[in-house]
């Protein structure tokens, strides 16, 4: 879903951040081993669910509000284990031909992303079910999975000279639909919490766009800014799909509204035979592609201005005790909170400001029961060669379908605060 890729943080001392696919926790990964905090009361504090020491860790992917985590470690980059952490237990491992750059899950698949290839996983007994190979070079991991079961797409960069959106359906395994999205190449995407929307940025950066992931039609168009060499970080829906939300290496962050009936209104409108409708028309026929595209391009709903530019940060907007939240984590170790307002072009006021370095003092440790071993007296321990095209290996230890299942499904949920 949304991470830190570009991994200099590490070396500097800094932290590696990501939400989970519905935005209740917060995953915080340094090189001294990696932090689960709950976002329920983020308002005033950030409770701590789950705190562990081990290896540098290079990705870290909690799916939803279950026990399960995706780790990949630094010492370890073509390893990806799966791992109960309210268990302490690992529960099976996989490695690859290459580095992994990404991974992504919901509750029916688990996706590990190379440079030039996609691994789809059952996320019910983590085999392999397809694998897409020869992709375009994709060096820095860039895909999207959405979190929906219904409409589970993944997303991938088409080309390395353009920006094509492939849409691939990740349940019956075939190719759904290519978007041209930009002419630039891809720097960023995300899916809406349906999976029926996917929102794009290139590697210009002053466009968004978003698309029907169902059939490929262009549903918005949005400003970002008129700078160039603007590197996007992030493109995030809000949790009720009415707002999108960006960050770059600027000190901005752009929140966007997304109000369906009034495009469908202004759509219908430019289509009207009126006097208006048509005086439009024959102005915008006389102007270059570029000016009329300035003109109907949505502007930011909002925006903040964060202390300095150059710092990689992710976002998420999301209800938190009813209240619209703009959630902001960044590689130096904070978490800023943000209301956000009801008005038009008002300013976001700065709630709350966490220290989220995996060293902090202030946040609660909650016991987590002692290490068992998986699946109880009934573990079967097995290790197997995958005979697969890249001298790609397994290695699963699998526990009981019962108890992996129900990890899986989120009945195993640790204790918030």
């Amino acid at each position: 879903m949304m991470n830190l890729l570009g991994r200099p943080d590490i070396e500097t001392g800094e932290v590696y951040a990501n939400f989970n696919q519905n935005v209740t926790a917060l995953a915080v990964a340094t090189r001294n081993g990696y932090s689960l905090y709950s976002l329920s009361s983020v308002d005033l504090t950030l409770g701590k669910l789950y705190s562990c020491d081990t290896d540098e860790i290079f990705l870290i992917e909690r799916l939803f509000e279950s026990s399960l985590v995706a780790i990949v470690s630094q010492r370890s980059p073509r390893k990806l284990k799966v791992c109960d952490f309210k268990k302490q237990s690992e529960i099976c491992n996989y490695s690859y031909s290459n580095t992994i750059l990404s991974v992504k899950l919901n509750r029916q698949r688990l996706v590990v992303c190379l440079e030039e290839s996609l691994y789809i996983h059952n996320i019910q007994d983590m085999k392999v079910v397809h694998t897409i190979r020869d992709t375009p070079c994709n060096g820095s991991g860039l895909c999207a999975l959405s979190s929906s079961s219904e409409h589970c797409y993944l997303a991938y960069p088409g080309s390395i000279t353009s920006g094509e959106v492939q849409i691939f359906d990740a349940i019956n395994l075939h190719a759904k639909t290519m978007i041209p999205a930009h002419d630039s190449p891809l720097a960023a995407m995300a899916f809406s919490p349906s999976g029926t929307e996917i929102a794009t940025a290139s590697e210009r950066g002053t466009v968004i766009r978003v698309f029907s992931s169902l059939d490929g039609s262009k549903l918005f168009e949005l400003r970002r800014g008129l700078k160039r060499c603007v590197s996007i970080a992030s493109l995030s829906f809000s949790t009720c799909s009415g707002y999108l939300v960006s960050s770059s290496n600027t000190e901005t962050v752009h929140i966007f509204r997304l109000d369906r009936t009034v495009a469908e209104q202004a759509e219908s409108k430019q289509s009207s035979d009126d006097w208006m409708g048509y005086l439009s028309k024959t102005v915008t026929s006389y102007l270059p592609t570029q000016v009329t595209d300035v003109f109907t391009q949505g502007r930011a709903f909002t925006s903040v201005s964060l202390p300095e530019p150059g710092i990689r940060r992710i976002c998420a907007i999301t209800t938190i005790q009813k209240q619209l939240r703009l959630l902001v984590a960044s590689q130096d170790g904070y978490l800023y909170v943000y209301s956000i307002p009801s008005i038009e072009g008002a300013e976001c006021q700065l709630i709350k400001k966490h220290d989220i370095r995996i060293d902090d003092s202030y946040a609660m440790d909650i016991k987590v029961d002692s290490p068992q071993p998986l699946g109880g007296s009934g573990v079967v321990a097995a290790v197997t060669e995958l005979a697969a095209e890249e001298d790609s290996s397994i290695q699963n230890a699998t526990a009981s379908g019962a108890t992996y299942a129900s990890a899986v499904k989120g009945e195993e949920k640790v204790a918030q605060p």
